[in-house]
């Protein structure tokens, strides 16, 4: 059972209670490389890194050593719509997490000479992205789709951009952006739900900090519920950027990417597409497009589709490493799968087998307490809620041939750009 809380500050708490000696936590921001505009591009990333450089209360080691020196483990992650820091523990030390995440967030001072290190390092991260095509035609593929919009950037940055950040520049971002109605602390442990809010408020509510967060008005979760409904507000990106592109970056082997437009977060289609993915191309070695693909033909190593949501549309994508001769016939054999699931309904049989495994993946999943940590973060940050594993089953064994169909019939060659290195 989740337990939800709201701090007088908006700042949002997420909770599930454990047996387990082990606490994992973390704060999800609403704030991601898509909020960036021109020479902002890539300091949700450079920001991410450098929180944990200095604060009014802590230099460097002694930010990294606050939860490491205890045996846990601390770390951050960037996404084109969040960010997020989170940390593992044992639970006698979730308070010190807790009010690490606090300080870095609202205390952090950027200073001058780790920032410079820190360019180093991030533009080392850029580069280390061109050495591995099967990455980099992701990011690649994103900016001709979505040429034009906020999405379409890397979420890294440019080096220009990043050798041009300065302590200012990054406090200015901060101050405007991560403010606590834009957060979510999501806690998985064994502590008593009363002490995390006590903990939780007097952290981020009862100092002065960066934002000075303490004065901030207070909001009612009514008001807190429509403002994230308001992300379902967005324009949504219109698909007019279809285009076929072959680079010549003299691989070892074809690098194909083939993707069209998806259902958003708030389509009430999304759970028909995440299933129908998962069937295409998903982790299991019975997929279709690896039985199709590489079982039966060898023409590839990895083959696989991916779905990805965003808060006002998404994106589908099927990518394959094959060897050169055999590319245009993998990608005819792709398109035959897909034809397939848009013109054949799924019998009663292989719908339930589909559901089932389904259904077992994401429980599975949910059984690692780092992933329900974050998955119940970002869900609770995007609608407010956050769904069991028995009512996302109950959606999923809803689902009906005609569902699955309907998913697909989007899935025509025309609908779909392709980026190609070779």
């Amino acid at each position: 059972m989740y337990l939800y809380h709201t701090l007088p500050n908006g700042l949002r708490i997420v909770f599930r209670r454990t047996d387990s000696p082990v606490a994992y936590s973390g704060v999800y921001i609403g704030v991601g490389s898509r909020h960036e505009q021109g020479p902002e591009e890539g300091v949700a990333h450079f920001i991410e890194h450098s929180i944990f450089k200095g604060t009014t209360h802590r230099r460097a080691y002694h930010i990294l050593n606050r939860i490491d020196g205890v045996g846990g483990e601390l770390n951050a992650f960037t996404t084109k719509e969040e960010t997020c820091i989170y940390a593992s523990s044992l639970v006698e030390h979730l308070p010190r997490c807790i009010e690490l995440f606090s300080d870095v967030l609202f205390n952090s001072q950027f200073p001058l000479h780790e920032i410079e290190n820190e360019k180093d390092v991030v533009i080392e991260e850029i580069n280390s992205y061109r050495d591995q095509p099967a990455d980099l035609i992701y990011d690649e593929f994103e900016e001709y789709f979505f040429e034009g919009h906020p999405l379409a950037h890397n979420i890294l940055g440019t080096k220009k951009n990043v050798k041009a950040f300065t302590p200012e520049f990054l406090r200015d971002f901060l101050v405007r952006n991560y403010t606590p109605d834009r957060m979510v602390l999501t806690v998985v442990a064994n502590i008593d739900f009363e002490k995390l809010i006590r903990l939780a408020d007097r952290h981020f509510c009862d100092k002065g900090s960066l934002l000075d967060n303490s004065k901030l008005p207070q909001q009612s979760s009514d008001h807190l519920k429509l403002k994230t409904s308001s992300l379902k507000l967005r324009k949504t990106y219109p698909p007019i950027n279809i285009f076929h592109k072959t680079l010549n970056r003299h691989t070892h082997q074809t690098h194909m990417l083939l993707g069209c437009l998806a259902p958003d977060l708030f389509d009430e289609r999304k759970v028909a597409f995440s299933l129908l993915n998962n069937l295409i191309g998903g982790p299991a070695m019975n997929s279709r497009l690896n039985v199709a693909v590489r079982e039966k033909y060898g023409f590839c190593y990895t083959i696989e589709s991916q779905y990805v949501p965003f808060t006002d549309t998404g994106l589908f994508y099927i990518y394959a490493g094959v060897d050169h001769g055999a590319a245009d016939r993998a990608r005819d054999l792709i398109f035959r799968e897909l034809h397939r699931l848009a013109t054949e309904p799924l019998t009663p049989n292989q719908l339930r087998a589909a559901q089932r495994q389904y259904i077992g993946q994401m429980a599975i999943n949910n059984d690692s307490s780092l992933n329900e940590m974050q998955s119940i973060g970002k869900a609770y940050l995007n609608y407010d809620r956050v769904d069991t594993i028995d009512e996302m089953a109950r959606d999923i064994l809803a689902l009906t041939p005609d569902d699955l169909l309907a998913a697909a019939s989007r899935l025509t060659p025309d609908n779909f750009s392709q980026l190609i290195y070779k």
